[in-house]
């Protein structure tokens, strides 16, 4: 299959569930053939500047009114910082790129269609003025890799430092990876910036700003930090200690789940140590209050890297992957980063699954294991009553993912694959077996639980995967209609990868009932962030709304923001930039007042 085009605007590609397995192997031949030679990404990593504005940026085509907003997105800024005290320093690992926000304000224009606005700000300046000063970076990391002359006292002495790291340090901590409105329970620590004022709504930049709303970023560790919806600006931090006293563990998930009905957000704290524990907590949207739902400890329970679970409107369902840290999690103060800290990947070492009850408080209902293996995101999970089930009185949970079969995604991200240095792209995409391995694919687990299950019990208990659909028909950094969320689902969103970039060259649309996929067929050079889907507001279908997704012109080193139908995938318009904006992670879309 042929996705290489030549204009500017690319068209839909429709493809079936018969085409799965030619298409995975011209992933697996673009990659060994170096295709993504012509597929340049030097400008979403590098140069990044700020852009506070906020300033009116270029629309062309249509942008429906309705998917007015603001549209935030974050992740990685800069990824070197020169003329520091040894020179230049460059961070090692894409997940470790110092945090970078970025706004796109979408406002009615009449009925000629819509105004975009961009503005920028930067989250890390005591982390880039540290490393300025001192040439590395201070406290933990995802994958930063040490000066291999580092000494043994050295290593001792930096672990002892951050074990004892003063709370006031905590606001200095790289937080980038997932964005929150209005998280419930959670108040602020200042920074001591002047960005603890908080604005006043008003007029800005030309076109009206709504009523502030609490934004808050988080990544996978105990820390939270707030910005100013308006400005982007810094404001504050805080820690899961502070939501309940026994949340005193270091790491958790950047993808708390928020009940869609109430609100209520759903998150867990890993205490590290000779009994590693999960405790999986809510906080109720009404009152603020902080309930523990489980504690999961015990033998074969080990601390893991994890970034994502599962909701559904009975259930949290945990699954810990075969990503283990070493020495019972306390290996991440050796290192000082999590990617070093993970075990080998052993297929021993399965994953293991705890169906946990949020509405009685009957705490794990179910546990289970299936093949070792990893995965970043869930997409969602729902449940149903099936008549044809042969277990009588049975919850049928099905949970959705995209999972890995080893840990080799994560070593993909490196910036020497991703901007193709020191052949280190060859080396990683040029095996077959490795490649394979870094290709997600798009799985479907059926989960039957007994009603009354008695805790931690497996009586009648059974599970299944019942679908997998390969690359590049699904991808990663998987989105859905919102309004589904907890619901059976149809269509999954997700940037693909057809082998042509070292990073996503693709949008596509998995149809999770026919196994078809239709893809935004990006033109040459064109790489796609996180697609964002705004539902038509009084539309009905699952697929009524649009896909909001930001782009990368390597060629030309601006980005844009596409508006894309999510029925067809055909593009409707777009806000030009005219700069790069860096390849970030996860957004969120504020509609804007009626």
């Amino acid at each position: 299959m042929d996705l290489v085009g030549n204009t500017t605007r690319a068209e839909p590609i429709r493809r079936l569930g018969i085409d799965e397995k030619h298409d995975l192997e011209a992933v697996v031949s673009n990659l060994a053939a170096e295709a993504y030679k012509d597929w340049p990404n030097e400008a979403g990593f590098d140069s990044l500047t700020e852009e506070r504005g906020p300033i009116e940026i270029s629309v062309s085509g249509h942008i429906p009114a309705w998917a007015g907003g603001s549209l935030y997105r974050t992740g990685p800024g800069v990824y070197k910082i020169e003329d520091t005290a040894v020179g230049t320093f460059y961070t090692t690992h894409w997940f470790d790129g110092l945090a970078h926000t970025h706004r796109f304000d979408i406002t009615p224009d009449g009925q000629s269609g819509t105004k975009m606005f961009y503005s920028s700000r930067r989250q890390s300046e005591q982390m880039a003025e540290h490393i300025k000063q001192f040439g590395d970076r201070k406290y933990f990391s995802f994958g930063q890799r040490r000066d291999p002359c580092l000494g043994l006292f050295a290593k001792i002495m930096s672990s002892w430092v951050a074990m004892r790291a003063r709370p006031a340090d905590k606001g200095f901590e790289n937080i980038s990876v997932a964005v929150h409105l209005n998280l419930p329970g959670v108040v602020a620590q200042p920074t001591g910036s002047p960005a603890s004022q908080i604005h006043t709504p008003g007029i800005a930049g030309g076109h009206r700003v709504g009523i502030p709303q609490k934004m808050w970023i988080t990544t996978d560790n105990c820390i939270m930090k707030q910005f100013d919806s308006e400005t982007l600006e810094p404001i504050g931090f805080a820690t899961q200690e502070s939501l309940h006293p026994d949340l005193t563990g270091p790491t958790s998930c950047a993808h708390a789940q928020r009940d869609p009905l109430t609100g209520d957000m759903f998150n867990f704290n890993l205490q590290m140590g000779r009994n590693p524990t999960y405790r999986i907590f809510r906080v109720s949207a009404a009152t603020g209050k902080t309930d523990i739902l489980a504690a999961i400890q015990g033998p074969g329970i080990h601390a893991a890297y994890m970034h994502s679970f599962y909701l559904s409107p009975s259930f949290v369902i945990f699954c810990i992957p075969s990503s283990h840290l070493g020495l019972r999690g306390l290996k991440v103060l050796w290192e000082r980063n999590m990617l070093d800290a993970i075990e080998p990947f052993d297929e021993s070492k399965k994953c293991k699954w705890f169906v946990i009850d949020r509405l009685h408080g009957r705490g794990v209902v179910a546990e289970f294991e299936t093949d070792a293996g990893f995965f970043f995101h869930s997409v969602n999970s729902f449940e149903e009553q099936d008549d044809a089930d042969t277990i009588v009185g049975a919850t049928t949970l099905f949970c959705d993912v995209v999972e890995y079969p080893n840990l080799e995604i994560m070593s993909s991200l490196y910036y020497d694959v991703l901007l193709q240095k020191n052949g280190a792209e060859k080396k990683f995409w040029g095996d077959p077996q490795r490649a394979r391995a870094a290709l997600g694919r798009l799985v479907r687990y059926r989960i039957h639980i007994p009603l009354f299950q008695e805790p931690g019990g497996s009586h009648d208990l059974s599970f299944s995967k019942i679908l997998s659909i390969p690359a590049p028909h699904a991808g990663e950094l998987p989105t859905i209609n919102p309004r589904f969320a907890t619901k059976r689902h149809r269509y999954v969103y997700s940037i693909a990868f057809f082998g042509r970039s070292t990073l996503m060259d693709c949008i596509v649309k998995t149809d999770m009932e026919t196994r078809e996929a239709l893809f935004w067929n990006t033109p040459p050079g064109h790489s796609p962030g996180e697609a964002i889907f705004v539902p038509r507001p009084d539309g009905v279908a699952e697929d009524d709304g649009v896909l909001l997704s930001v782009v990368l012109d390597g060629s030309s080193r601006t980005s844009y923001v596409v508006c894309l139908d999510a029925r067809t995938m055909a593009e409707l318009g777009r806000g030009e930039v005219g700069f790069a904006v860096g390849l970030g992670f996860h957004g969120l879309h504020v509609a804007g007042s009626p």
